[in-house]
């Protein structure tokens, strides 16, 4: 093999190896939580409480509060939910799939804020307790990304796209919807059931592998692509 041609080669391989790292995404592994709006904020904690910051979040603005909460169930309870802030319009639980289990409810599998039809949960404070019609569910697994990291990756927002995680247990996530906004920072969230699965950590990185569709709730395209994926 010649000079040239052994040349040529390496710059194969190190072009395929910057484009590989340029597909990498680092994940967080989110447990259960809550969202709670400004009005359920005061009556869990009391007239006029405002949450305190703990730590931030990874998400820019985004903090864990030093507030917890119980979330009750019809078969069970779990205490020492973290409450996440600041306050949002529409109060929301997220829970995994195993913690429906403690509490004897079936969550859906939603996108964040697609609340519509779903389980109905107790949540007590403090100072009160209420009880949300719909409100509970598993987070579907998503990532977040700045606009310059859109464009990095060639996806736009409401994209889905399969990421590959390497390691003892090797795993591929397909169907994971892509949340593009200024305010985000680039980030893949899973529930704490899909990490233990596949033995994956806070800050592991995965790599994108594909772009594609995926059913929507009534088993066609969700994304509207014609067919592109």
């Amino acid at each position: 093999m010649d000079r040239a041609t052994i040349k040529a080669l390496v710059k194969e391989v190190v072009q395929n190896t910057i484009q590989a790292s340029n597909k990498q995404v680092p994940i967080a592994v989110s447990n259960r939580h809550v969202h709670l709006s400004p009005e359920h904020v005061e009556r869990l904690f009391g007239r006029g409480y405002e949450l305190k910051r703990q730590k931030d979040l990874s998400q820019p603005n985004q903090f864990a509060a030093k507030e917890t909460v119980t979330l009750i169930g019809p078969k069970g309870r779990i205490q020492k939910v973290r409450v996440l802030g600041p306050a949002r319009g529409q109060t929301q639980v997220e829970i995994s799939l195993f913690d429906g289990f403690t509490l004897g409810v079936t969550p859906p599998i939603r996108q964040s804020g697609d609340l519509a039809g779903s389980e109905s949960i107790t949540i007590m404070g403090p100072r009160g307790q209420i009880t949300l019609a719909e409100g509970l569910i598993c987070a579907s697994r998503h990532i977040h990304m700045h606009p310059d990291d859109g464009e990095r990756f060639d996806v736009k927002d409401g994209d889905m796209v399969d990421i590959k995680v390497e390691g003892p247990r090797s795993v591929t996530y397909t169907n994971v919807l892509i949340r593009i906004s200024p305010k985000y920072r680039l980030e893949m969230h899973i529930d704490l059931d899909e990490a233990n699965a596949a033995n994956i950590i806070n800050g592991q990185l995965g790599e994108i592998t594909a772009i594609k569709c995926a059913p929507d709730r009534e088993g066609g395209c969700g994304c509207g692509c014609k067919g592109n994926g």
